[in-house]
């Protein structure tokens, strides 16, 4: 070898040495990011992983929660839709077999609500104990006011007059102080009913008589009323049938043909200036075409007012006669007679048509009186009775508004 070479040489292996360490380093450099970067995805998938599992846990603890909430409500509605109904019922008609039970007689009442329940339930609900029970009528005895004992012929032997045993005023007061301390339905005796029983006994000799009480109705039809039953429900335990026979009653003179009116305030017609202006239109319309004899008997034992229409032509009232012991009487055989009966949804709106005659139903707000119109469609259905026609003030106001009615005589 010639030593000329070697710095040659030693160049060249000193260039080969410099790429061999260089290509390791590159080698293990790329194998250190790649061991690196798996290092970090293995990291992040364990993370997600954890996350994943965490997320999976809180739903379902989530679900669980819900399922437990879930299954809790439903046996609260259960509870509240079926055992407690059930069981109040099984009460209720534990209860009423109790009544019926023996021969003594059977208080049925007091009655201190208002018309329309008693007509359109309670007297229809006491049919029903009489015939589901087999109870003899000759043993009830039903007590009520304003001479509406007559609406019971059918179903009990005699009636008792609480406005003999009270005086109006005495019996108005004690009445809304009942109201005042609990509520306007009876759902339950109170002291003024132990009053009344008591004052029957002393005054009629009527002893050891049970009580068939309105809260129980009221009690057994709440849930109807309430919208939480049907009306198939309410109907299980109701019967309805035409009022009759007449009541023997002084009447005033009435023509031979007209149209019997009582319009009056409350949740269905509210005591405002465009209420009255379209209730006095009607009442005018109608006495255009014949009279009209509108039914304030000047007797307020409850919370409603009458309407009042003074001074229009053909239109009278009753007159000076109703006693506060004979008005609902009165009223009763004034709507008999009459050819239509116009006046606000409820009360007598209710019995009318039981009594054969063709009625118009008028209300502003039906928040309250959807069951009614309900259960009153089903019950003219069922027996002879005059036709129902509820009428919408809201819409009779906007028809007038839009001179539907501008040539209508």
């Amino acid at each position: 070898m010639r030593i000329a070479n070697l710095p040659f040489v030693a160049v060249n292996v000193g260039s080969l040495l410099r790429n061999r360490l260089a290509k390791l380093y590159r080698h293990y450099a790329g194998r250190t990011r790649r061991a690196a970067k798996l290092s970090a995805e293995h990291a992040k998938n364990a993370r997600s992983g954890l996350r994943q599992a965490a997320d999976r846990r809180r739903d379902d603890l989530e679900h669980a929660r819900a399922a437990a909430v879930h299954s809790a409500r439903y046996w609260q509605r259960v509870r509240e839709q079926l055992i407690e109904p059930l069981r109040q019922d099984t009460s209720i008609r534990r209860e009423l077999r109790r009544v019926a039970a023996g021969e003594g007689p059977i208080l049925v009442g007091p009655w201190l609500s208002e018309v329309g329940y008693e007509v359109l339930y309670w007297v229809p609900f006491v049919r029903w104990f009489v015939h589901q029970y087999r109870v003899d009528p000759r043993r009830l005895v039903a007590v009520s006011r304003g001479g509406a004992g007559a609406w019971y012929a059918d179903v009990a032997g005699r009636s008792i007059e609480l406005l003999d045993l009270f005086a109006p005023d005495e019996f108005a007061r004690r009445n809304a102080d009942r109201q005042a301390s609990g509520d306007q339905k009876q759902l339950a005796a109170v002291d003024f009913d132990a009053e009344i029983v008591r004052r029957i006994g002393a005054r009629h000799g009527i002893a050891d008589a049970t009580l068939l009480h309105p809260s129980l109705m009221f009690r057994l039809l709440r849930r109807f009323w309430l919208g939480t039953a049907t009306l198939e429900y309410a109907l299980q335990q109701l019967r309805y049938a035409p009022v009759g026979p007449r009541a023997d009653v002084t009447l005033p003179d009435l023509p031979p043909q007209f149209t019997a009116v009582k319009f009056y305030t409350g949740t269905a017609i509210q005591d405002t200036p465009e209420h009255r202006r379209l209730l006095r239109a009607i009442v005018e319309r109608l006495a255009d075409r014949g009279p009209v004899v509108t039914l304030g008997a000047g007797v307020q034992l409850d919370e409603h007012e009458d309407f009042l229409f003074g001074g229009l032509p053909n239109v009278r009232g009753l007159g000076d006669g109703v006693t506060p012991q004979s008005n609902l009487a009165v009223q009763t055989e004034v709507i008999r007679r009459s050819s239509l009966y116009v006046g606000t949804a409820g009360s007598l709106a209710w019995l009318a048509p039981m009594l054969g005659v063709d009625t118009v139903a008028a209300y502003a707000d039906d928040r309250y009186l959807g069951p009614h119109l309900y259960a009153a469609r089903y019950a003219y259905a069922s027996i002879p009775a005059g036709r129902f026609m509820p009428l919408d003030l809201q819409a009779a106001a906007r028809f007038e508004r839009a001179g539907v009615f501008a040539n209508v005589r």
